[in-house]
């Protein structure tokens, strides 16, 4: 086990190029269940996550193969259709293997999904679907047991937008006959690409970045040729709240403006300076006085949950008082009992923390307790005076490539030690 520290209250300069997407590579990857062909997908990040599915393929008896951002998948040899408790608890996302390995074998066995701590998650709304394009689904000794002796394409009303949700949906639907029609689908840019590339493979999905996508569903997909999966937009997000603090200026290049809309817009509010450089490149520069501000998590294109527990970090600063609501996932304040060890002033409401700002915050040792809220942690050890000392990163790896070292490499005073 691996702990990160960090000396604080260093200015950051320079540019950093954001990696590939982990939750757009994710279902890309479970999308090649639906093939027999060679699969080769480029600008996937070396995460935990990644190869925590690329075991899962294999485990299924698809044949993998990554090296420098490259990853084939060779879906021909898969045999079986059940999915590990041991794989899947570590993963919410390897869920995104169900649909696609009933359209494949009319049949699947998933365990019931893992992942980050950050409140109840479940999959009632992926079961709600595949029931209603015609498979029969049942829980039990902790899997989800799936069969169909034939799937129909219909309509799929579901009663709340889920990310996951609607991949798993988009992905069985593209093979089912006739049309399926998803109301109330994600709009994240994550589910575009997903589309995306399964029209690559041969797939008819039309509507995929607003709430109601429609799929005509096709005999059988072809293999996925080379395709580049869009950058991350939650690590550009987190890289930008960065540059926000310590008046630092920090480039962050292989991003889409686009995809960051709802944050940009809060950052500018707080102080910041962003300049929008071409399609793919942001320069953010932080201001000497950071102002408090509002905000709440919302779905695409709202402020993403993903970054609430980062930009709370700079509302601990901040001057004034600010709430911070969480709609989406309203447990997901843990990081704050670590933040408060760093003397932040954080009141925890119902799901809103109030939050004041202090002159400043202080190192210490603290612990991450999910994926986002790791991020945050390492954040605030950038702005704390003195030592910050981050356990349990196996967090901040599952989805962020080399966090440290491309902070390092703008001028961050930070390093990796055995626990």
């Amino acid at each position: 086990m691996e702990k990160i520290i960090i000396e604080g209250k260093t200015r950051l300069s320079g540019e950093i190029k954001v990696s590939g997407a982990k939750n757009a590579v994710l279902p890309i990857m479970a999308a090649c269940i639906l093939n027999d062909g060679e699969n080769t997908i480029s600008n996937v990040p070396d995460l935990a996550d990644v190869r925590t599915m690329i075991k899962l393929l294999e485990t299924l008896g698809a044949k993998c193969e990554y090296s420098d951002g490259e990853l084939l998948i060779d879906s021909s040899a898969i045999r079986s259709y059940k999915a590990p408790y041991e794989l899947v608890k570590t993963m919410r996302a390897s869920v995104l293997v169900l649909g696609p390995l009933v359209a494949r074998f009319r049949k699947a066995e998933v365990s019931l999904p893992g992942g980050c701590a950050i409140g109840e998650r479940p999959i009632d709304q992926h079961i709600k679907g595949l029931r209603i394009l015609g498979a029969s689904v049942r829980l039990e000794d902790g899997y989800v047991s799936a069969s169909a002796k034939k799937l129909e394409g219909t309509t799929v009303p579901f009663d709340l937008s889920t990310v996951t949700g609607t991949e798993n949906i988009m992905l069985i639907a593209s093979v089912c006959e006739g049309e399926t029609v998803i109301l109330n689908a994600a709009c994240e840019p994550e589910v575009v690409d997903l589309a995306n590339a399964l029209n690559l493979m041969g797939a008819k999905i039309e509507g995929a970045g607003t709430d109601i996508i429609t799929i005509t569903g096709v005999s059988s997909l072809g293999a996925l040729s080379d395709y580049t999966v869009m950058p991350d937009r939650i690590e550009a997000g987190t890289l930008m709240i960065a540059g926000a603090l310590n008046e630092s200026n920090l480039t962050i290049n292989g991003c889409r403006f686009e995809h960051l809309g709802a944050l940009s817009g809060k950052l500018l509010q707080t102080g910041a300076w962003i300049e929008k450089n071409g399609d793919s490149s942001i320069r953010v520069k932080g201001a000497a006085e950071i102002r408090s501000i509002d905000f709440s998590t919302l779905p695409y294109p709202g402020f993403p949950t993903d970054m609430q527990a980062q930009m709370m970090i700079l509302m601990c600063l901040a001057d004034g008082m600010s709430v911070i609501t969480e709609n989406i996932f309203p447990q997901r304040f843990m990081h704050t009992a670590e933040l408060r060890r760093m003397g932040a002033d954080i009141k925890l409401v119902g799901n809103s923390a109030v939050v004041r700002g202090v002159r400043e915050i202080k190192g210490a040792p603290i612990m991450a307790s999910d994926l986002r809220a790791s991020a945050s942690l390492v954040l605030a050890g950038l702005c704390g005076t003195g030592k910050t000392e981050v356990s349990r990163i196996y967090h901040l790896d599952r989805g962020y490539e080399k966090l440290d070292e491309k902070l390092r490499s703008v001028g961050a005073s930070i390093w990796r030690e055995k626990e």
